[in-house]
């Protein structure tokens, strides 16, 4: 399963078009500011599952499997907890590569943890 994780701010939407363009996975999860009728229609035209937090202001509800909704907050834990690294945060490394190794370095000490 191929996931695509998105999680941000009010109106992160405008962003989301050309951040998944060109990209293949089979299930979004994302947090309440990106339910939006068309990426829901989007999701649905591609065949990914959905995991999309609801506004209360939605018409028609979604049903979400809510375990796997759940992966979510663990992954912004994850996420949390890398920026904890000033290396990371500050993004000091020079290259893609070098940034992708540290990455890869700081997730496995916060797994050993």
């Amino acid at each position: 399963m191929r996931f695509k994780l998105l999680a941000g701010q009010r109106y992160d939407t405008l962003g989301v078009a050309p951040l998944i363009e060109g990209v293949e996975f089979s299930t979004i999860l994302a947090d309440k500011a990106f339910d939006s009728n068309w990426i829901i229609d989007e999701m649905n035209a591609r065949g990914a599952q959905i995991f999309i937090s609801q506004r209360l202001q939605r018409k028609q509800s979604l049903k979400i499997d809510t375990e796997i909704y759940k992966w979510r907050h663990l992954i912004e834990n994850f996420f949390a907890k890398l920026k904890e690294f000033e290396a990371i945060a500050m993004r000091c490394e020079k290259t893609d590569r070098n940034f992708r190794s540290m990455i890869a370095l700081v997730a496995a000490l916060i797994r050993l943890r």
